[in-house]
């Protein structure tokens, strides 16, 4: 059943997002709704992007379902991994992935 509808309008691009909601008309309620669901999708976006997730084709569901917290996990992992240089966290996976000795005493320390 919808409650409310929204509008957000996000920085100078003038960027605006309209939203269907059931949620009752409270603007602090909405604002954090909406910080949360782009979080979420932010890590997905993360997680795809660095392990490639979306093309997994593991079918056995207990499986897919370890998997998927391993690769939360090492995406924790590689955002509080320092490095030498800035790197994004695919540059930072496939680093460590080449020479994973040289990494392994860093990453045990964390």
């Amino acid at each position: 059943m919808v409650k409310t509808t929204c509008k957000s309008e996000k920085g100078e691009s003038c960027e605006i997002r309209y939203f269907i909601s059931s949620l009752l008309p409270d603007i602090s309620l909405f604002s954090r709704c909406v910080r949360g669901h782009w979080a979420v999708e932010s890590m997905h976006w993360h997680l795809d992007v660095t392990f490639r997730e979306d093309k997994n084709q593991t079918l056995e569901k207990t499986a897919a379902q370890n998997m998927n917290i391993l690769r939360k996990l090492a995406l924790s992992i590689l955002k509080i991994f320092q490095m030498d240089k800035k790197y994004s966290l695919k540059k930072k996976r496939f680093a460590i992935s080449c020479n994973f000795a040289r990494f392994v005493e860093d990453l045990m320390s964390l």
